[in-house]
């Protein structure tokens, strides 16, 4: 894999797994790791202090089966489940609630069509988000784990931002002003697959929809560092002039997506899986030839953030966004 960064010891002191850093500031590959039975403790701490510090860690080959990769979830907190978001009588076509279907396959088997309702609305995982702002409670980690891949060339990546270095290389005066004015931002699964797909979404207005709060700036508390919480499910910033709103978040959102913030991880094979930190990195598909033509099976368990932050300005409750 180009850039690839030279194999670097894990800091914990045993030393049980082994971190390659794949970018200069985030993302790591970590060998050394048994799945074939649960993870001991000491070697779940190490996995834990590698996705604090590198923000996105791929495993590759895991042999995990639906019920291991819930199992190995559920060791970073509460998970989250399918129910809440389907819609439209859409049904999960997997055995667990617990996993998210993100793949381009029906209930039947059958490929998503493109040009269809659901293919329409997966445009928006083609823009750079966080899993869930805009629900009440925030996710923390997802844990996608490839099943079936489209032939090698034909697309279907996964890409990655660093919010948490991209909020330092911001000038000192917005920073300042991000951190005094402490925004407070209003986030919509609707406003980003109308962004996506506008022709398709031209009769929804977000506006008319709930959304969620969550501050624009935050304190990342496992790594301590300051972060940018940013991504395309953002609509306004509360209490500011429209224009001022939009203006500011395209200007970091598009700051945060340059070229030296981005990690884009390849999947290689069957098995692999990919554990990101919603709370510190944004993440998209990567677009490429094999939709409606090539399967493309990918599952998400997704861990409900448990930081002082994971409710944002929110009422506590169980309400979930899904499309109408």
């Amino acid at each position: 894999m180009p850039g690839l960064i030279e194999e670097q010891p894990n800091p914990a002191s045993k030393q049980l797994i082994k971190v390659r850093e794949l970018h200069p500031t985030f993302g790591a590959q970590i060998s050394g790791v048994d799945f074939s039975s649960p993870l001991p403790d000491d070697v779940f701490a190490e996995v834990l202090t590698a996705i604090t510090k590198y923000g996105v860690v791929v495993f590759r080959g895991t042999s995990l089966d639906d019920k291991a990769h819930i199992e190995f979830a559920r060791r970073f907190g509460d998970l989250d489940d399918i129910k809440p978001y389907l819609a439209a009588g859409r049904k999960n076509r997997l055995k667990y609630d617990e996993l998210f279907d993100v793949s381009n396959v029906e209930d039947d088997g059958s490929l998503v069509d493109p040009n269809g309702p659901r293919g329409q609305a997966n445009k928006g995982n083609y823009l750079f988000h966080v899993d869930s702002s805009f629900n009440p409670r925030r996710a923390g980690y997802s844990l996608l784990l490839a099943h079936e891949l489209p032939p090698p060339g034909n697309g279907g990546h996964t890409a990655f931002a660093d919010t948490r270095t991209a909020f330092e290389d911001l000038r000192d005066e917005l920073k300042q002003e991000l951190v005094e004015q402490d925004y407070i931002v209003h986030h919509s699964l609707l406003h980003s697959r109308k962004l996506a797909s506008p022709e398709y979404f031209a009769h929804i207005n977000p506006e008319d929809h709930p959304m969620n709060r969550h501050r624009l700036t935050q304190i990342h508390e496992p790594s301590g560092r300051m972060n940018l919480y940013i991504a395309a499910h953002a609509h306004h910033i509360e209490g500011i002039d429209p224009d001022r709103s939009r203006a500011l978040l395209d200007k970091l959102y598009e700051h945060a997506k340059q070229p030296q913030y981005l990690l884009e991880i390849e999947w290689e094979g069957t098995g692999d899986l990919v554990l990101w930190d919603n709370t510190c990195t944004m993440h998209r598909a990567v677009e490429g030839t094999f939709e409606g033509r090539y399967r493309r099976d990918m599952r998400r368990a997704t861990v409900h953030d448990g930081s002082s932050q994971a409710w944002g300005l929110n009422e506590h409750n169980d309400q979930r966004q899904g499309l109408p």
